[in-house]
């Protein structure tokens, strides 16, 4: 369903005239060295231009909507570490793209995963922006000033537009195919019910992606259309909403309308449609359609939760396999593509365990992939993360500031019922082990402190892995069987050894080992260098907070998992540098 990277965004939709003028600016502006040294008004004002001239084929962003993403990045802004003019580095610009997409649309765009390696010098391997914006972007984006000086917010926001406008303009290429398959000439305006016809069209063939024989199919048998999709009475629904919200804007600016669109079939007055009408309506669906879809997203992980009754986030591989053979016939990944989505947890002693936060948010359950961007079920960790950024308004927290936020907030037991979160000692001594190793303070953008908050979110916030160790493949990538046979799921629930355990919850997840994926390891999302001491995590854990846990176990408030043959207490982590 999803080709490997980011397609060509812009090329494919402006093939003549931006890409001859991002020609035109390569020719022009290479021999103007860019990357040399330029004063700060003349970056800024580069920017702009540039970021305008990629816009060129899908129309300027106002300074409403700037503003609007502005306000929407302003929260993480403030907690990004920065350089010393004040500004981001590339990682970070990338890290806040990912993640106002993520939030905002349930969008993962491709190239912008956190799972793909990047550093400070480079966009990670896809290069997404040096390779499929105009030369002049990149150009301006690579250059040693950019590199030297950063990018602020506003710069941020202007690149997060650019990025914006071009996922969305790129649907222009398939709804064309559309209309071509469905011999609609695109200059020629449709009626309510041609319309009806190009969306409905257009919906198959996005959410089949690449499958053509499939597509075929289910266009030429309306029957099999209806059964095939899961709600596609609903989806149909949802594609009407979509029209009427568009009848509803031309009859509150009938005139903007008519200027907008320009040609035969804009009149907000007449039930006409032009291409331009249905490319919008086919935005606001790319835009919308992850919240329209979470009641799927809810009911899967009600399925899991309910195999998880000690909340620890994770269902044994035999349970998981179980359900799959009985009832839930969403449950059937193979055993390698979970371990390579990073949904699969190894490292008990009581057996593999699907991690509940990491599945839902696994490519195989992302319900359109095209090349350019996935659209998955809603991130529960997101506002979780918010909160304690927009409390802490900074890059970097004391654990006593973070563990006073944290306690006030509440964790899911069901879908309908929050517990306030409990923070143990074990938890206490592992979050001061981060900030020993750090200066004294927990960076909030770090691979510890978000595999921290795994353990205390367990449900919500997925287990983060080493970065380039797993990887966010559709199905139709993987390399393999990602389906699993009915004999190896049905082995491995015969296999099943896991008993119910007591209502004890908390001695009953020690004795499961439910921490024993935990790593020292750490991966910061950008520079910290203040923060960052010479000390080894494993040592200023033990200074730290290993007191703290031969204390808890005196007074049997930790039961650690298991003991050395010279009875000898081992810590509950993994050390093992690869999770998968």
């Amino acid at each position: 369903m999803l080709a490997a990277y980011l397609v060509t965004l812009l090329l494919s939709l402006c093939s003549t005239s931006v890409v001859a003028s991002a020609e035109g600016f390569s020719v022009e502006h290479k021999g103007k060295s860019l990357r040399a040294t330029v004063d700060a008004a003349a970056f800024e004002t580069e920017l702009r231009n540039a970021m305008g001239e990629a816009l060129g084929c899908g129309g300027q962003v106002t300074d409403e909507h700037l503003q609007s993403i502005e306000e929407a990045l302003k929260p993480m802004h403030l907690t990004l570490p920065k350089n010393q003019q004040g500004r981001l580095d590339r990682r970070s610009l990338r890290y806040l793209a990912h993640r106002y997409f993520n939030q905002k649309f349930s969008l993962v765009v491709r190239g912008f995963e956190p799972s793909r390696p990047v550093n400070d010098s480079s966009w990670g391997n896809a290069e997404i922006l040096s390779a499929r914006v105009p030369a002049f972007v990149e150009s301006v984006l690579e250059s040693r000033h950019a590199s030297d000086r950063g990018f602020d917010l506003h710069d941020a926001a202007y690149v997060v537009a650019t990025i914006e406008q071009l996922i969305f303009d790129s649907e222009s290429s398939l709804l064309e195919k559309v209309y071509e398959v469905q011999r609609k000439p695109a200059q020629q305006p449709l009626s309510a019910h041609g319309l009806k016809q190009i969306l409905e069209a257009y919906l198959v063939h996005w959410l089949m992606g690449d499958d053509q024989e499939g597509i075929d199919m289910l266009l030429g048998n309306r029957t099999l259309l209806e059964t095939a999709f899961p709600h596609w009475d609903q989806l149909q629904h949802f594609a009407t909403g979509q029209i009427r919200e568009l009848d509803y804007e031309r009859q509150q600016m009938p005139l903007a309308a008519t200027k907008s669109h320009g040609h035969p079939g804009g009149n907000a007055l007449l039930p006409r449609y032009s291409f331009d009408d249905a490319h919008s309506v086919v935005g606001s669906i790319t835009k919308s359609f992850a919240s329209f879809w979470e009641s799927e997203c809810i009911e899967m992980k009600e399925s899991l939760m309910t195999m998880d009754p000690l909340h620890t986030g994770r269902v044994p591989l035999s349970k998981f396999y179980g359900t799959g053979l009985d009832s839930e016939w969403r449950f059937g990944e193979s055993e390698s593509y979970l371990r390579e989505l990073g949904a699969l947890d190894e490292t008990s002693q009581r057996g593999k365990q699907v991690i509940i936060p990491n599945y839902i948010q696994a490519a195989s359950n992302c319900i359109v992939t095209t090349p350019h961007y996935m659209v998955c079920c809603a991130n529960d960790c997101n506002p979780i993360v918010a909160e304690i950024e927009a409390a802490i308004a900074a890059p970097a927290a004391e654990p006593e500031q973070i563990l006073s936020i944290v306690k006030n907030m509440t964790s899911a037991t069901s879908l309908e019922d929050e517990v306030a979160v409990r923070i143990d000692s074990a938890l206490t001594a592992q979050l001061e082990g981060i900030a020993a190793s750090h200066g004294g303070q927990v960076p909030l953008h770090g691979r510890l402190f978000m595999q921290w908050l795994h353990y205390v979110f367990p449900r919500e916030c997925p287990f983060p892995h080493k970065t380039g160790t797993v990887a966010q493949r559709a199905p139709q990538e993987y390399v393999g069987n990602y389906v699993a046979t009915f004999e190896e799921m049905k082995a491995h629930k015969e296999a099943d050894n896991t008993t119910d355990l007591p209502a004890n919850v908390t001695l009953a997840k020690e004795e499961l080992q439910w921490m024993s994926q935990w790593s020292e390891e750490e991966e910061l999302m950008a520079g910290y260098e203040g923060l960052t001491g010479k000390t080894s995590w494993t040592r200023a854990f033990i200074r730290g907070g290993f007191v703290m846990f031969l204390l808890a176990a005196v007074a049997g408030a930790v039961g650690f998992n298991r003991k050395t043959a010279g009875n000898e207490f081992l810590l509950p982590t993994h050390g093992k540098a690869h999770f998968v």
